[in-house]
């Protein structure tokens, strides 16, 4: 590990270089969570103005913002998996398949977060 023996604020600045590394990869080399970025400045703007109270505004970007960090570690996932071999190996694609999964149940979570939300104020 890097700075191994950063302490305190250095540690912190040092984990936020990082973290901010890893965002830019994840931009640069990952077309979903590219998608996923846009989208959330579409619906963001959106969440504002269709939440009426503070909880629902949380609730609808909260869901929002859930998707991009199941889809960071998804790709996390698959980049791992990807340094070990490129062979189709049953248990790499279940790994990939699993991360997967949980970009999907982040997606549908959203969409009910958002549906038990607005829908009864339209019906």
């Amino acid at each position: 590990m890097a700075n191994q023996n950063a302490k305190g604020w250095r540690r912190v600045i040092f984990a936020f270089g990082y973290s901010m590394n890893g965002l830019k990869a994840c931009f640069a080399h990952e077309e979903a969570f590219r998608q996923e970025i846009f989208l959330l400045i579409f619906f963001i703007p959106l969440a504002l103005w269709f939440g009426e109270t503070p909880v629902e505004r949380a609730i609808l970007i909260g869901s929002l913002l859930i998707v991009p960090i199941v889809e960071l570690l998804n790709s996390a996932i698959e980049a791992n998996v990807d340094r070990v071999g490129l062979e189709r190996h049953e248990l790499s694609g279940r790994a990939k398949d699993i991360a997967s999964a949980a970009v999907f149940s982040s997606i549908a979570f959203c969409v009910v977060n958002w549906a038990l939300i607005l829908i009864p104020k339209w019906v």
